[in-house]
């Protein structure tokens, strides 16, 4: 998956840009067209002073019983049908233009003695061949009953005709559930009951039914049948199009308003009145009438409100990233993933704002979801902050709604401290009962306030329990996609990484056991004093076991890992040995790459020796060329130096550590004297300069350090006889 990268992460002017379209985007998603100065609900108690109308307005209906009305007119119209006299005309002159046109072909047929001769598609060969006898017959100057071939062509243009006059239906039967319909004739509509027409099915039987009173022969009857039924039409059409335009204008002629009209300087509501339905429909009305009135000019204004609303919140945020999370502040990257979850929680609350269904909706909100994932993505402090942020937009875009703002905010504020100290991504399913139970209590505190119903209350517990289950899930889902494309490292990511049977950490411990047990030391030591001085300790911890992963390409380079106490240096010049020793930072960074570290990680490979001198092969040089033909910046390492307090501890835990495992018999005293000297080294050497460490930190951290390597290196009680156990000596061969 590509990187998302911002060319500037400084760029101020991007910054700007990506908030003034945050803020155009949230402000775009406001109601439309009211006054939001307030928002009422149901049985709460209407605290502000008595209000009056400064203007006379109608009372609008109730949503619910607006659509109702709105259903009811839908169902009185009735469908639309066009009596179409030009297809009878046309039917009946068809039939008579192909009578005279078969009548030709049979003639034809009856003197090549042929029945298949221009057959009519629509008869079969039997009806043909009747026709082909009768006519044969009339030619012959015999008479079946005194009736000619056209005679019984004429008998079905009558029979057709009196279904016409029935009326045949466009429809089948059992389409339309209406019991009458509206035939129009011109501009005039007809309602006639549907069962005086004949639906297609029906048309049929009774033309059949028609041709049967005449008393034909029967295989006469059944090819006239045949052949009339061929020129059938619907008459009756059922126009959908005008139907459509009957049921819209019998929609937009519902009224909106009851009727009831609030005139100027009445009350709507007094102070301290219970806000009962009909109270809430006069306050709605009022907001939506206000709306209304305001001109081009208001309207601009409102637009500028909201505006410098949102903007002003965004300018809480921006002060409050600038001062204490400026590594979030200079990443643009982080800016554009805020304002990605910023307008997916306000977009979702927009789209909740279009369902006017008489449910408590707006608990969908997953507010929750967003709170766990700004807490896990960057810390617990950031998550709450923009909980605060969040639910302040949300509510407006609720049309300042308090109990809607308060609700969120106790839940996602206690969502955050669920995931605050994440061990594995199991534990955010934990926050399912916390988000329950605080949406549950928030709920029953705002009902009581309003005195309302146990069955209000019991659905608004069934939405908020909705959202406390799928916020977890969201969040889950959601944070492995940000971790993907955005490249985020967080204390999940780390814990991951921290696993042993990860493939470099795997390698390492192989190849390079002493490195490894090393690495593992300095895991322990970095993350206690991590602890100490609020640094990141697990992002210290997981720092320490990869720093070193460069030397499973060369192990034997590396006194740790010679177990022969061979040392490969001794044959070798400084120069080259320097070569040997730096190449593990950049085999490093290189094996951590091609896994997909995180940048945060990788950065611990290189700074954690900063660029300090290798004063082993430094000295050893002095002494072979001496001190004016030797460059000490030849043999440091390249850097960069410690840019924040975890890869500082790395780079003082590596020194300490290893300069106390040196000592032949470590006391207290001689381990404290080589973690001061350490640490005055690396401050002498301005190794510590980029680091946000302050002196307070330096004592912390020494006090630290001397605690756990006096705890690995103390002194332990010899066991009898252990010197002869050591040298390999048999006691029974002592003896002899």
């Amino acid at each position: 998956m590509p990187e998302l990268t911002v060319n500037n992460s400084s760029n101020v002017f991007l910054k700007f840009i990506i908030g003034l379209i945050t803020v155009i985007l949230i402000v775009a998603m406001f109601p439309k067209g009211e006054s939001i100065e307030f928002e009422v609900s149901e049985g709460a108690i209407w605290l502000h002073d008595d209000l009056i109308a400064p203007f006379s307005f109608a009372i609008k209906k109730s949503e619910e019983q607006y659509k109702k009305e709105v259903r009811e007119a839908e169902k009185s119209v009735y469908p639309v049908f066009l009596n179409n006299s030009s297809s009878v005309k046309k039917s009946l002159d068809s039939l008579k233009s192909y009578s005279a046109y078969l009548i030709n072909i049979l003639d034809q047929a009856i003197e090549s003695n042929s029945d298949q001769l221009n057959n009519p598609t629509f008869l079969s060969s039997a009806s043909f061949s009747k026709l082909k006898q009768l006519r044969v017959q009339e030619r012959n100057l015999l008479r079946s009953n005194g009736h000619t071939l056209k005679n019984y062509f004429t008998q079905v243009g009558i029979a057709l005709d009196n279904i016409y006059k029935r009326g045949e239906l466009s429809i089948e039967q059992g389409v339309q559930n209406k019991d009458s319909i509206a035939v129009r004739n011109g501009r005039v509509d007809r309602i006639e009951p549907i069962s005086k027409f004949l639906f297609p099915a029906q048309a049929k039987n009774e033309f059949a039914r028609e041709i049967q009173k005449l008393n034909f022969n029967k295989d006469i009857e059944k090819s006239l049948i045949e052949y009339g039924v061929h020129f059938l039409f619907p008459n009756i059409v059922y126009n959908e199009e005008l139907t459509n335009e009957e049921i819209e204008q019998a929609k937009s002629n519902v009224s909106r308003y009851t009727g009831v009209i609030v005139n100027e300087n009445e009350r709507i509501i007094a102070k301290h009145d219970r806000i009962t339905k009909e109270a809430k429909l006069k306050l709605e009305s009022y907001k939506e009438a206000k709306g209304e009135l305001t001109g081009e000019g208001s309207i601009f204004l409102q637009l500028l409100g909201k505006f410098v609303h949102i903007a002003l919140l965004f300018v809480l945020l921006t002060i409050y990233l600038f001062l204490f999370r400026k590594k979030i502040f200079n990443d643009n990257q982080k800016i554009i993933l805020i304002t990605i979850i910023l307008l997916f929680v306000s977009f979702i609350t927009f789209l909740i704002n279009q369902i006017a269904v008489q449910a408590p909706v707006h608990y969908l909100i997953f507010i929750p979801a967003a709170s766990m994932l700004f807490t896990i993505i960057f810390d617990s402090r950031v998550g709450f902050y923009m909980t605060v942020i969040l639910t302040l937009i949300t509510g407006a875009l609720r049309g300042n709604d308090y109990t809607f703002m308060a609700t969120n905010f106790i839940a996602g504020g206690i969502s955050v401290y669920t995931v605050r100290d994440i061990k594995n991504r199991s534990q955010i399913f934990r926050s399912f009962l916390f988000i329950l139970g605080s949406y549950l209590l928030a709920i029953f505190a705002f009902g009581l306030e309003r005195f309302a119903s146990w069955g209000t209350m019991l659905v608004e517990f069934a939405f908020a329990a909705s959202n406390a289950l799928i916020s977890p899930v969201l969040t889950y889902g959601l944070l492995i996609f940000f971790e993907r494309i955005f490249r985020i490292t967080t204390d999940l990511t780390l814990l991951e990484l921290s696993n042993f049977d990860r493939p470099l950490l795997r390698e390492l411990a192989r190849k390079a056991p002493g490195t490894f047990n090393h690495s593992m030391t300095m895991g322990t030591i970095a993350e206690a004093a991590a602890e100490k001085i609020n640094a990141n300790p697990l992002l210290a911890r997981v720092g320490a076991y990869y720093h070193d992963i460069g030397k499973t390409i060369t192990p034997q380079n590396f006194v740790e890992n010679q177990l022969n106490n061979q040392n490969i240096h001794e044959n070798l010049k400084p120069e080259e040995s320097v070569q040997l020793i730096s190449s593990h930072v950049r085999e490093g960074i290189n094996m951590a790459a091609d896994q997909n570290l995180p940048v945060e990680i990788i950065e611990f490979i290189p700074m954690h020796h900063g660029t300090t001198v290798m004063s082993y092969f430094y000295e050893r040089a002095k002494k072979l060329y001496g001190e004016d033909h030797v460059n000490k910046d030849d043999y440091r390492y390249p850097g960069p130096k410690p840019n924040s307090k975890e890869t500082a501890i790395i780079m003082l835990a590596d020194g300490c550590e290893s300069a106390v495992r040196s000592i032949d018999d470590p006391t207290p005293q001689k381990v404290e004297n080589v973690i001061d000297n350490i640490f005055k080294a690396r401050i002498e050497d301005k190794q510590l300069e980029n680091a946000p460490i302050t002196f307070a930190d330096i004592t912390k951290m020494k006090e630290s350090f001397l605690s756990i390597l006096i705890g690995q290196h103390h002194k332990r009680i010899k066991y009898p006889k252990q010197e002869e156990v050591e040298k390999g000596v048999d006691k029974e061969k002592q003896k002899e």
